[in-house]
């Protein structure tokens, strides 16, 4: 009969005990490393997220004011067109009378201010178009960064499943989509 071999359980259950502690509290480590640095990174993108729609909004309506300086400026020149015909009908009705010398100055000065008036008009439209074209990228770059802060906030809630299971399966899932999150936010910082 062979001999039994002595095996300490207790030193055995302590020993593997140990082990699992150890590789836990280094998956632990890590989750909340990479957690912390998602919600950090979420942070400054929530932060860049409301800035960008806010100086879109300003944008908007900077181009709105400027629309509506345009719109003065065609309504002026339309006044002063409605004069140069009006001086122009008299100067027809009177060209057998005698005429004023002031009524060609007039028309000559209402030709000049309707000029004017379309040069400032097409100024306005101009950069009414700069402000909303600046509006739009900015928009479109807001939307990216919101994406960014969604994907890390699900991934930071992943990451707190993996903390509370010890799954290191569910950590991968949030590290994932914690990273897809920061190419999109780096992305976004960059295409700007």
């Amino acid at each position: 009969m062979p001999e039994e071999i002595e095996v300490d359980t207790d030193k055995l259950h302590e020993a593997i005990h140990e082990e699992v502690e150890r590789e836990g509290g280094t998956l632990l480590r890590t989750i909340a490393l990479t957690t912390a640095l998602f919600a950090a990174l979420a942070a400054v993108a929530s932060l860049l997220a409301g800035s960008t729609v806010n100086e879109a909004l300003a944008l908007k309506t900077e181009a709105a004011q400027l629309q509506a300086q345009a719109s003065d400026q065609w309504a002026y020149y339309q006044a002063k067109g409605i004069k140069d015909v009006v001086l122009e009908s008299q100067k027809g009705l009177l060209a057998d009378k005698s005429m004023s010398p002031q009524i060609d100055k007039d028309i000559a000065r209402y030709k000049n201010e309707q000029q004017d008036a379309q040069t400032k008009a097409k100024e306005f439209e101009r950069q009414r178009d700069e402000r909303n074209a600046e509006a739009d990228l900015l928009i479109h770059k807001h939307h990216y960064f919101a994406y960014s802060v969604a994907l890390l906030q699900v991934a930071i809630a992943l990451g707190a499943v993996a903390a509370l299971t010890r799954k290191r399966l569910a950590w991968l899932g949030s590290t994932a989509l914690g990273l897809i999150g920061a190419g999109i936010f780096l992305w976004a910082m960059l295409a700007g």
